[in-house]
């Protein structure tokens, strides 16, 4: 979504999980024209079709807490190599573009290691790199701060002066830590402009109006039960809000706490960060309150879609833990958009005229049996090759 709205067409996608595919055909009804679902190592790199971009947002779980921190070599964040694979067995006609996407936990784990392994294995198929993170809290009210890496195969003049120019906005102080200490590595860096403040407020805007004969609204005794899995702190928040003359809402995770199950509430009009809901801490919970009420239930999917930048009128086809789930998982849409905007398309535009696009534009053309999109026919006259467009109509 946050590419399409740019100009840009997939031609490929994979993901080893069926259900996020029944979720991804809901919005997008050509899916099985594209979208393979299948283990990335089990993927044969020819059948992939050239591209300009490759985008890898490869599973953290092993880059975090929760996967006990094993790291890239983990057997979930190893999908990474997978992706590494593709590229490096497509040789010359790898994208000269990737973007790649993760939780901040990637630069910590292995006390560092595991960042700079990506990179350096994306340097060495030839891709400078640039890095920046960015909050969805810029774009919607959920707090989800993630690591972008753009690549390129364009000759690019290499330094990591323009990164660490940058402001926290977009390079945090760990990020620039780890900029610093792999100083050695091909860097490059992207005019990128000041991503929007934070937001502070919006959570009200996303939430569902559901009547409250609704059967998601919880009972009076499961409120009551997660009211008092809070603490005293969490607790009075809730009690405050709902003395008040209009409803406000709150989110809340379950969370473990010293081996006791702890209800954990915002107290800000935000959500926090969504996650995969298969666990049992994964989903994330609502509290309306106020007019001396309390009311309590799950987030809906649409809400979470919401959360993510998803207009309404996509349609959601699949309900309960596998939407959420596959919510959780995705990345945020206008941080995609906002990226596109101003780092990838300004990238391949300031591009147009290196061999590797050239050549790659030739390549693709004689090689491929589709009409030749308008976008493309551009580039390769920027590019100059005005006898071969005239040789092959």
């Amino acid at each position: 979504m946050g590419l399409e709205t740019q100009g840009w067409q997939i031609t490929y996608a994979n993901d080893i999980s069926l259900k996020k595919y029944e979720l991804y055909k809901g919005f997008y009804p050509d899916a099985n024209h594209h979208y393979v679902v299948d283990d990335i190592f089990n993927l044969d790199p020819t059948t992939i079709p050239a591209t300009l971009l490759a985008t890898c947002s490869f599973p953290c779980v092993d880059l975090s807490l929760a996967g006990n921190m094993r790291g890239i070599e983990g057997e979930h964040s190893s999908a990474f190599w997978g992706f590494i694979r593709i590229l490096k067995e497509k040789g010359s006609n790898s994208p000269p573009m990737i973007l790649v996407e993760n939780v901040t936990g990637w630069l910590h784990s292995n006390k560092g290691k595991d960042f700079r392994l990506t990179v350096k294995a994306l340097n060495e198929l030839g891709y400078a790199c640039d890095v920046f993170a960015l909050d969805a809290l810029r774009f919607t009210p959920q707090s989800r701060p993630r690591v972008f890496l753009v690549g390129t195969r364009f000759g690019i003049k290499q330094s990591s002066s323009g990164i660490l120019a940058r402001s926290k906005s977009l390079l945090p102080d760990q990020l620039r830590r780890s900029v610093c200490q792999n100083d050695d590595l091909a860097w490059y860096s992207l005019d990128l402009p000041e991503p929007p403040s934070m937001r502070k407020t919006g959570l009200s805007t996303i939430v569902e109006k559901l009547s409250e004969s609704d059967s998601r609204w919880w009972s009076e005794v499961e409120i009551q039960r997660h009211l008092n899995m809070m603490d005293a702190r969490h607790k009075e928040r809730i009690v405050e809000i709902s003395l008040q003359k209009k409803y406000s809402y709150r989110t809340f995770f379950r969370r473990r706490r010293n081996g006791q199950q702890r209800a954990e509430v915002r107290n800000d009009d935000l959500a926090g960060c969504l996650r995969t809901a298969s666990g049992g801490s994964g989903k994330q919970f609502l509290v309306k309150a106020g007019k001396g009420e309390i009311h309590m239930r799950a987030m809906t999917p649409r809400e979470y879609a919401r959360l993510q930048g998803v207009p309404d009128n996509f349609f959601i086809s699949k309900n309960g833990v596998q939407a959420l789930t596959g919510f959780g998982d995705a990345v945020c849409v206008p941080v995609i958009n906002w990226i596109t905007q101003y780092a990838l398309n300004p990238l391949l535009d300031a591009c147009r005229a290196d061999p590797i696009i050239a050549n790659f534009s030739i390549k693709y053309y004689v090689e491929s049996t589709e009409k030749i999109d308008l976008q493309q026919f551009w580039r390769v006259h920027k590019a100059g090759q005005t006898s071969f467009l005239e040789d092959h109509g």
